[in-house]
């Protein structure tokens, strides 16, 4: 397994963080590791030169990792595609009036795995989001195999879009790897306390009464105010790669 791909049960789930955290403790534990995000949206323009900036999701897993940008990340193999529409990648592209390779993504990934152990690929969005016209996350994410990890959280909703998620995933006949609990959005309006117990318990049996090989990881929580070297250290399970 040298490719595990991150997704979400939606956006805004914490996709980028469980990413960046997850590489961080793989480098503790001594493993080559590296991200990559399989399209970038919402992508800045550099002034200097008048091209895309490196993506956003990009840089902060490096800074999560509290290494430097890397050259491929510099070169764009970490992300080839970047677009200027904050919006679901087939709007993005067609907005750009580009045409998304997913062969492109696929050949940077290979390149990747040429000089790191594990490529930890970040998707857009959740898992049915579009890529393309005719292409959604989940189709590519099938063509290549890879082990899923899911990041999930404990707000209203979660457990539907959760077990949604897992029907979709189980219908493709992929290796669900991994569950991630993100508390990121614990303290917010949105989630209540009482709800998002409940909702990891429910989860976590789930898992373990019908995904009883797939890891439930829950990440620390970190005040958005803090500095990253402040981040708590995070251990994964013996195994997890």
């Amino acid at each position: 397994m040298s490719v595990l791909f991150i997704s979400g049960i939606d956006t805004d789930i914490g996709k980028t963080y469980a990413t960046g955290i997850l590489a961080k403790a793989l480098m503790q534990q001594g493993i080559n590791i590296i991200t990559q995000k399989l399209v970038q949206t919402g992508v800045g323009i550099d002034l200097a030169s008048g091209e895309m900036n490196i993506a956003d999701d990009i840089v902060t897993h490096r800074q999560l990792m509290d290494v430097p940008l890397q050259p491929c990340d510099l070169a764009h193999t970490t992300c080839p595609y970047r677009y200027k529409k904050p919006a679901s990648p087939h709007l993005a592209v067609r907005l750009a009036d580009d045409v998304l390779d997913p062969d492109v993504i696929t050949q940077a990934t290979r390149q990747l795995q040429v000089n790191y152990d594990v490529v930890l690929l970040e998707g857009a969005g959740g898992l049915l989001v579009p890529i393309t016209e005719q292409l959604l996350t989940l189709d590519y994410i099938a063509s290549q195999g890879y082990p899923v990890v899911l990041v999930t959280s404990g707000r209203l909703g979660s457990i539907n879009h959760t077990l949604l998620s897992l029907e979709a995933i189980k219908a493709r006949g992929l290796t669900l790897h991994s569950v991630i609990y993100n508390p990121i959005h614990d303290n917010a309006a949105q989630t209540d306390p009482e709800i998002a117990t409940s909702t990891m318990a429910f989860l976590q049996h789930h898992l373990q009464q019908y995904h009883p090989d797939t890891y439930w990881l829950t990440l620390p929580y970190i005040n958005q105010d803090k500095q990253r070297h402040t981040l708590p250290d995070f251990y994964l399970p013996n195994g997890f790669v």
